[in-house]
């Protein structure tokens, strides 16, 4: 298979969903945002908590976050909504998404008269995207423009022994087929960090790898904290995971076993083929939020613990080795590869098994997480409000 059926984008972007994205610029906006899009189905809002009080390099994250999330190719128009007096400024987002050639509107509450008059207003603008949209047709696109990030969380001695290899299995068909993969967590490779330093293609790449791992660990220290407090979590300890460096061994195995080609910062965007490293953190919601507005079109989340959330723009597989887990939360689980340790599948049947759904959810299938309306997103922080 050559081939996906998608939409493609005037930029030469693929998207596998063609979203109305309703972007609040601000915490102000974010009721006005959230009841346009309760009342035009099928639209996405991504309120937060940003926007304003807000300086430097975090500003600058708030805006570029936003921006990727309008650009990824799974978003087919963008409406913006304002306060009017914030520090990320409307124009210079929508002239930013606007170069995918995607079509954007922005306007502020404060200049349409409040939030009831903004409803209406934005309920408007709305309704013509979406029906602009809705005559949009899927084409064949070349399966080797999709880009996949790969996240575990709420993860369980079964993460590392079988779904984080599965996926690693995947994530290698993947990059034979062309396409592009992403892996983070910058706080889930330390003490293992070597393993993958090793896959590096080069010594600038190797370079980078280490100096994000210490600018973190150099971080943790000026905050005068114990990471092991919050990593292993007690979820992943009552799971059988004793050290941090366990943790990460299984974590890396999840990407498979491509060169990395290169290390990228949070929400950077995601290159075109072959395997690549963001810095993002463990946090579930934050770093696939950066990995949607890097680009990705889906995200596969391997879980033992189990964890129901999915993202705003992108869907979510949820994969699992644990098979008592999957009994349980089968409505927010999406493949099973428990086989893998109980002899019944290998290890690349598994991961045939996960690039089957890959496959299927980017022809259109839904996720567990999509069908259940699940869109979490969150922006990383890197500095003090004021």
């Amino acid at each position: 298979m050559n081939t996906i059926m998608g939409y493609q984008r005037p930029n030469g972007d693929i998207g596998i969903r063609n979203h109305l994205l309703i972007i609040p610029t601000v915490i102000c906006s974010n009721q006005v945002c959230t009841r346009i899009m309760q009342m035009v189905p099928d639209t996405v809002a991504i309120p937060h908590q940003h926007g304003c009080s807000q300086i430097g390099a975090d500003k600058d994250r708030t805006f570029d976050v936003l921006a990727g999330t309008g650009k990824n190719p799974n978003v087919g128009a963008v409406l913006i909504i304002s306060l009017g007096c914030e520090v990320v400024d409307p124009e210079a987002l929508a002239a930013e998404i606007r170069k995918t050639g995607k079509p954007v509107e922005f306007f502020d509450i404060q200049s349409v008269g409040g939030s009831v008059k903004a409803i209406q207003h934005g309920l408007e603008l709305a309704k013509r995207m979406k029906a602009q949209l809705d005559q949009e047709q899927r084409v064949a696109v070349p399966l080797s423009k999709l880009k996949v990030g790969v996240k575990c969380g709420g993860s369980d001695a079964t993460s590392g022994l079988a779904s984080n290899p599965a996926l690693g299995q995947a994530a290698d068909q993947l990059i034979a087929a062309g396409g592009g993969v992403v892996i983070g967590e910058t706080t889930e490779i330390i003490g293992a960090e070597h393993v993958l330093a090793a896959r590096c293609a080069t010594a600038d790449i190797k370079e980078r790898l280490y100096h994000i791992v210490d600018r973190f660990e150099q971080e943790v220290d000026r905050m005068g904290a114990d990471m092991r407090g919050g990593n292993p979590s007690p979820g992943n300890i009552a799971g059988g995971l004793s050290t941090i460096e366990e943790k990460s061994l299984g974590c890396i195995s999840k990407c498979g076993t491509a060169p990395i080609q290169g290390v990228i910062e949070y929400a950077e965007t995601v290159p075109e083929g072959g395997l690549t490293f963001m810095d993002s953190p463990g946090n579930d919601i934050e770093c696939v939020s950066g990995m949607a507005a890097g680009g990705v079109h889906i995200v596969c989340f391997t879980t033992g613990r189990g964890t129901p959330t999915g993202a705003a723009v992108v869907p979510v597989i949820k994969i699992t080795g644990n098979q008592s887990m999957y009994q349980k939360m089968e409505d927010n689980m999406d493949v099973d590869v428990s086989g893998v340790l109980t002899g019944a599948l290998t290890m690349r049947e598994g991961g045939d098994q996960i690039w089957q759904e890959i496959l299927e959810v980017a022809g259109g299938k839904l996720t567990k997480a999509e069908i259940l309306g699940h869109q979490e997103f969150s922006i990383n922080r890197i500095g003090p409000s004021l």
